[in-house]
């Protein structure tokens, strides 16, 4: 089939190859549009457990507070009262008032208090120094996600 314009011979064949894309480089632009989808779903994958793992952050920073505020409010003498918690884990975490946390029952809470010397707070001692060393690590499935510990004086 041959078509006349302005004097020159077209075949069907030469104009479909000026009108469109080969299918080689139709194969090409779906590989590129692949891969970059390819890409963002990875990089979605990858926000979102970098959101989960910030989330849990946050809420073992928040069970720690709590454990934080309970040795704060209490008066320096009624903190050995708290020894009791020493090793002790706590599944449901406990709020500042040694309330259940039923919402944060994947979270364990290991609360240690210990008497710290007045010279070295890295050296446990067994007599009352006047400090007192308390450390809290967060559990999220058994595996620890944060630990934390401050130093609370007599005076």
């Amino acid at each position: 089939m041959a078509y006349k314009k302005n004097t020159k011979c077209y075949t069907l064949n030469a104009i479909m190859k000026k009108a469109g894309f080969s299918l080689v480089e139709v194969l090409i632009v779906i590989i590129l549009v692949g891969l970059a989808i390819a890409g963002l779903v990875a990089a979605n994958s990858a926000f979102t457990k970098a959101n989960a793992v910030g989330t849990n952050l946050s809420t073992a920073e928040f069970l720690t507070e709590q454990i934080r505020e309970r040795t704060i409010a209490a008066d320096y003498d009624d903190l050995y009262t708290l020894q009791h918690f020493d090793g002790v884990s706590f599944s449901p975490p406990i709020n500042a008032n040694g309330e259940d946390l039923n919402n944060f029952a994947a979270f364990t809470e290991q609360i240690t208090v210990e008497n710290v010397s007045e010279t070295n707070f890295e050296q446990v001692v067994v007599y009352n120094s006047g400090f007192i060393r308390v450390t809290t690590k967060i559990f999220l499935n058994s595996r620890q996600i944060s630990s934390a510990g401050w130093l609370r004086a007599r005076y």
